[in-house]
């Protein structure tokens, strides 16, 4: 037995080393971009690239996209010419007035060329990522492309993916490499979760100790958290932390702009803020000894709604805007109890004189002065829904993160909202029915399916149409409490991420699961080529609906989305390997016996999936 050297999880012990596959299944997919483009249209005949391939482009957003086509070429041995001539292979334009959304383009394959047209450059660069997805997996060989035409353009304006840094730190070139899966799949914004009770992770250099002391903690929390009893913890006793120096952040806003990506900051405020009272204890409403949190969840101490904290807000928060150009900020104000507030003479001084009846109302009116601040700073404020709960101004924008109850209510208050409820987008969720299955990665302890993700709506059918304008878009959220490593990350990612582009971009009137899937097993293997460690789907076939079941026989169907794949499978209830049955036809088992039969997908890349298990009674 070998590792599979993409990810060290434990359960990955089991992977075997195989040299041969089945065939793929027989599709009649002609194309498999992932996002689905709004309309297509087929010809009759296919274009074939020469040898050298010659790339017109004549204005310096075009030279951009001609680059990135040539470098991909070049990564497979292609010659590439890029001419400001009109007689090319392959020509850019990115100021086609006709198209009148700056994210949407044309893309036509006929007998004498290719073509790419947009009305701005973002929209030329996601041409160019379709025209990506339309070669063959192995372009080494001839490049043969069927003549089509595609018109394009995005449902949603916010199609966004977070990633938490706090509760793992995660290096400069992950963090580049996560905004390249978001680009490949026109992703375009980037929720970076910065700052939470498990460490600081941006230079501040008005306040050094929020790295010196804030981006630390102590030990973490060993196992699954919500599964132990409290007096049962146990902890590693490692030091942990990081953080990114504010030239990293620019490389990587900057890196981010050259793929369309907008970074949207998160600082949390005024709750999920052990580090800034760790380093600043100040700022608390009540004297203390604080340190960074070495376990997961939400702590009772939060920053204390004073002047002194405001002007530290808006002193972190200055610094934070030179270094993020977007529009938005995200302040968090979620999960902050009022225990202490309650408690606190300074707060009850602020309702005093701020003439506030409930508590819960602070945080209204202390995320009000922080909203003001930045809006004089050009930006406009982010929040999860709770900052609902304390009242907010007409020009903020609501998360909704707990279900769809907070995207809702603010739509119909006329806020805009951006819909990521845990139930359908949560990708630190698990993949597997079992939670605690014993082959898979430590979860949070929940399941989220694949066919989940791609199945949800963000515009919920209990809004009226009146009001759909005020959703966003949709994001998906990567927390990382039991996420500590990117090839874990990358696990959890893929391929749920390529459901989250295609319910972001595609309008929902074209989904079909389907077809989807026909396209994901493509997108896999694209995926080993930048040596993703995405998980391997199981084989479909082992559910007791798709069971075909006559007399005293039960005749089992299995399949693979990945092309090339082989499926391994066993009828004694051990786990499949490269030595047990090949499947190559339906199995025929006979009912009464209790057969228990488990089944894997070994990817050409020589991992194996989770197995997938059912009885036979």
């Amino acid at each position: 037995m070998k590792n599979i050297p993409c990810t060290i999880f434990s359960f990955l012990a089991l992977f075997m080393a195989i040299s041969s596959f089945a065939q793929p299944p027989a599709t009649t997919q002609k194309i498999n971009i992932i996002p689905l483009p709004a309309q297509i249209t087929y010809g009759n005949g296919e274009y074939t690239l020469p040898a050298t391939i010659y790339i017109q482009a004549r204005k310096p957003d075009e030279l951009k996209v001609a680059n990135l086509l040539k470098n991909l070429f070049k990564q497979n041995g292609k010659s590439v010419i890029i001419i400001t001539t009109s007689k090319a292979n392959i020509n850019l334009s990115s100021s086609e007035k006709s198209i009148a959304n700056p994210e949407g383009y044309t893309l036509t394959v006929s007998r004498n060329n290719i073509n790419m047209k947009a009305s701005s450059p973002a929209g030329l660069y996601y041409a160019a990522q379709s025209f990506f997805q339309l070669l063959p997996v192995d372009i080494k060989k001839n490049i043969i492309i069927p003549f089509l035409n595609i018109t394009d353009e995005p449902a949603f304006k916010w199609r966004g993916t977070m990633l938490d840094v706090s509760r793992h730190f995660f290096p400069v070139s992950f963090v580049k490499k996560f905004i390249d899966f978001l680009a490949s799949y026109k992703i375009n914004t980037f929720h970076w979760h910065l700052t939470d009770d498990q460490g600081w992770r941006i230079q501040i250099k008005k306040y050094p100790k929020l790295t010196q002391v804030g981006a630390w903690r102590k030990e973490s929390l060993i196992g699954e958290m919500q599964i132990q009893k409290a007096k049962d913890y146990k902890y590693d006793g490692i030091e942990y932390g990081g953080f990114y120096t504010q030239e990293e952040i620019k490389e990587i806003v900057a890196y981010a702009q050259e793929r369309f990506v907008t970074i949207v900051p998160e600082i949390e405020m005024p709750g999920h803020s052990l580090p800034v009272l760790t380093a600043y204890p100040e700022l608390a409403c009540k004297e203390g000894k604080y340190e960074v949190f070495t376990k997961w969840g939400v702590s009772k101490d939060i920053i204390c709604p004073t002047e002194k904290s405001i002007q530290f807000f808006e002193d972190v928060l200055t610094e934070v805007v030179t270094l993020f150009p977007g529009k938005y900020v995200h302040i968090g104000g979620d999960e902050a109890p009022k225990d202490v507030w309650k408690e606190s003479d300074a707060v009850k001084k602020i309702m005093q004189d701020n003439k506030i009846t409930e508590v819960e109302k602070v945080q209204g009116w202390f995320n009000g002065r922080i909203e003001k601040f930045l809006n004089s700073k050009g930006k406009t404020l982010v929040g999860w829904d709770e900052i609902l709960e304390g009242g907010i101004s007409p020009n903020a924008v609501v998360m909704s993160w707990r279900g769809e109850k907070g995207g809702i209510e603010a739509a119909k208050h006329k806020n805009f909202a951006v819909m990521t409820p845990d139930q359908f987008v949560y990708l630190d969720y698990g993949q597997n029915p079992q939670i605690y299955h014993p082959l898979e990665p430590i979860m949070i302890g929940e399941f989220l399916s694949l066919k989940k993700v791609y199945n949800y709506n963000p515009i919920s059918p209990e809004l009226d149409s009146a009001y759909h304008p005020y959703i966003l878009g949709v994001q998906a959220n990567l927390w990382t409490e039991y996420v500590s490593t990117p090839q874990k990350a990358e696990y959890m990612l893929f391929p749920r991420l390529l459901a989250l582009s295609e319910i972001a971009w595609t309008k929902s009137n074209k989904k079909d699961y389907p077809n989807f899937i026909n396209r994901v097993g493509y997108n896999l293997l694209q995926l080993d080529k930048k040596n993703v460690c995405y998980r391997i789907p199981e084989p479909t076939g082992l559910d007791s609906s798709l069971i075909m079941k006559d007399g005293n026989k039960a005749t089992i169907t299995l399949s693979s989305i990945i092309p090339g794949a082989e499926i391994r499978y066993t009828l004694d209830g051990h786990i499949p390997d490269e030595t047990t049955y090949l499947y190559v036809n339906p199995i025929e088992l006979p009912l009464g016996r209790n057969i228990i039969i488990k089944a894997v997908t070994i990817a050409p890349n020589k991992r194996h999936s989770v197995p997938e298990e059912i009885v036979i009674q």
